[in-house]
């Protein structure tokens, strides 16, 4: 404590940085009575009198503060909180146009100085969000937070870089806030900035699709459209750089993604881009790496049309590629298809395309293919798989007969060897290969559950489809039937009662008819009064005659339109009732009896007038 206060800058620094160290074997009356009076001597005397301590002072904060937390006043608390955030913005305020006059003066030793300030404020942000509680850093913290990583200085983002996956770990639920700045570091000038956040790539992706809490898949990815974009603009940033390494990584932290964003953006968005990669770049590390993820996405592929298609391309266009190169990059896909998949998708797929590689005519491939045949060997189950094994034997002896690479032909006579003992080793001691058996029927066991996935996925959408179908069938037959109905109803008010005229209409037929019955009537029972019979006759008669129109006009109405139209405007009869429909027959039947009626009476009249005549 005494040397804490030497005139000595570099002793007052070790001072310090000791008792850093030794701040948890201090009790709380020691810290709260000369260790915090201290550290608060050093916090005010950094940017007034002695700037020397301030790189010291902003790497050891966050372990002062955490170490000092139980002792601290809410002023103090937030006296030290606001002392991080003026340190992680420190020589930023000139840069942003405030205090012209000092960019001049400020030298390069400064600028490197408040450089390596705003970097150890980046190193303890994770000490800091525990100082403030995770569960207030967007209100506390988030905007330094996002200072830090938009800072111009390479150093400072590629410390937060480094420290992402801690912040994302401590915000837990809340991992979805800083999911931006997650796509501002992928998409960082600096290939060194993105070499840092790749590291832990997949914790961090985890992290964001389920929510911190292993919520449910693919719940929080998708909601942030601009993250696959960034992915795939990282990697062809980190392709066409010189550093393949960087390159490697990034491919080989790719393999995450079957488990954090949907199979079909894996198949659109990055699965050909690995098969590209295979057969255009140059570098054999990086290659190797594309073909592992690529091997991987088709393993946890969900569409086996998919499957199928890139299965097809990786026979047609590396097995059987013009370019040995390619060939061998087929071995090596053959390889990591082995350790990744079953033994039966091996058998069903590749067994055959890699042994028809003992023909190539490049001697490295044939010795590459070699050194591959006791792991080919070890995908065959001998009773279901006997076939394919003759056929190895087969290839094995035509390299034995007419193999003329000499190095070759070493390799195929070690190799030979080598296959005898495994069918040996296999029928002595099974046992051994009792773990593998397990592992290989996990694997079948989870294809084939891809299948029946796929399989229910698809009788699922067309249940869907047969659904939406049938509900539009049965929307279209509702449509339809309304529409008849409402024109129905629109051509009945308009043929009965849609004219005031029609009821008044209807009373004289019913006059009409009540006239017609009192004639009928009349001419049974008296049939010597001639003249009321006439007169009732004609009025009937004139009756009638408009019955057979009315029975017309209604049944235009229901036909067609414009014989509605034409009907109503010809006469007000036609708006009568449809119930005269029935009577028109009996009406006519009748009219027919009344005219035969009357010809008999004329004829009765005739005579009387000639008996008349004579007599007289």
């Amino acid at each position: 404590i005494e040397l804490a206060r030497d005139e000595g800058s570099s002793v007052r620094l070790a001072a310090f940085e000791t008792l850093v160290n030794l701040l948890e074997m201090f009790d709380a009356d020691d810290r709260s009575q000369t260790i915090l009076p201290l550290v608060k001597s050093f916090c005010e005397k950094s940017f007034k009198a002695d700037e020397s301590i301030l790189v010291s002072l902003s790497f050891h904060l966050g372990k002062l503060c955490n170490g000092l937390y139980g002792i601290f006043t809410p002023e103090q608390h937030l006296r030290f909180l606001e002392f991080y955030k003026k340190l992680c913005t420190l020589g930023l305020e000139q840069e942003n146009g405030h205090n012209d006059n000092q960019i001049q003066l400020q030298t390069l030793e400064q600028e490197k100085k408040y450089i390596s300030v705003r970097k150890n404020c980046a190193y303890n942000l994770p000490a800091m969000i525990i100082f403030v509680d995770p569960k207030n850093f967007n209100l506390e913290l988030y905007s330094t937070f996002f200072c830090l990583c938009h800072d111009p200085e390479v150093p400072v983002r590629h410390t937060m870089a480094l420290g992402f996956y801690e912040v994302a770990k401590l915000l837990n639920t809340d991992v979805y806030v800083i999911h931006k700045e997650l796509v501002a570091l992928l998409q960082d000038e600096s290939l060194e900035v993105l070499d840092a956040v790749i590291g832990h790539l997949p914790e961090i992706l985890e992290l964001l699709s389920t929510g911190g809490e292993g919520g449910g898949l693919e719940s929080k990815v998708l909601n942030f459209p601009e993250l696959i974009p960034a992915l795939t603009r990282a990697e062809q940033r980190a392709a066409t750089s010189l550093k393949w390494r960087t390159h490697e990584k990034l491919l080989q932290k790719y393999a995450c993604l079957p488990h954090v964003i949907s199979s079909d953006q894996i198949y659109y968005r990055f699965l050909h881009r690995m098969l590209t990669i295979i057969m255009t770049n140059n570098v054999l590390p990086v290659q190797k790496a594309a073909a592992r993820t690529l091997c991987i996405y088709l393993r946890y592929n969900r569409k086996q049309e998919q499957r199928h298609e890139v299965i097809q391309k990786l026979i047609e266009q590396l097995g059987q590629g013009k370019s040995y190169w390619n060939r061998l990059r087929f071995l090596d896909t053959c390889e990591f298809i082995i350790e990744l998949f079953s033994k039966s998708f091996f058998c069903e797929y590749f067994f055959l395309p890699v042994l028809e590689l003992t023909h190539d005519p490049v001697a490295n491939v044939r010795m590459k293919l070699c050194y591959l045949l006791p792991k080919v060997k070890s995908t065959l189950k001998v009773p279901t798989d006997k076939h394919l094994l003759q056929q190895l034997e087969l290839c094995v002896r035509k390299l034995l007969c007419e193999e003329k690479d000499k190095d070759v032909l070493s390799i195929v006579k070690k190799m030979v060897l080598e296959l005898d003992r495994m069918e040996s080793s296999m029928d002595a001691f099974q046992k051994r290969y009792y773990e593998n058996d397990l592992l290989d029927q996990q694997k079948e066991r989870e294809e084939h559950l891809l299948l029946e996935m796929e399989q229910l996925e698809k009788e699922k959408q067309q249940n869907e489809g047969r659904s939406t179908s049938m509900g539009d069938k049965i929307y279209e037959k509702k449509r339809r039937d309304s529409k008849t109905s409402s024109t129905l109803t629109k051509s009945i008010p308009m043929s009965v009662s849609g004219n005031p005229s029609a009821s008044s209409t209807g009373k004289e037929v019913k006059k009409s008819k009540l006239v017609r019955s009192q004639s009928f009537s009349s001419q049974a029972l008296h049939s010597k009064y001639g003249s009321i019979d006439k007169c009732s006759s004609k009025s009937s008669s004139s009756g009638y005659s408009s019955v057979p129109g009315v029975g017309k006009s209604s049944l235009f109405s229901f036909t067609d339109d414009t014989f509605r139209t034409r009907s109503s405007n010809s006469s007000g009869t036609a708006f009568s009732s449809t119930s005269t429909l029935p009577s028109s027959s009996r009406s006519s039947s009748n009219s027919v009896d009344q005219k035969n009626n009357g010809s008999k009476e004329s004829h009765s009249r005739k005579v009387s007038l000639k008996n008349r005549k004579s007599n007289s």
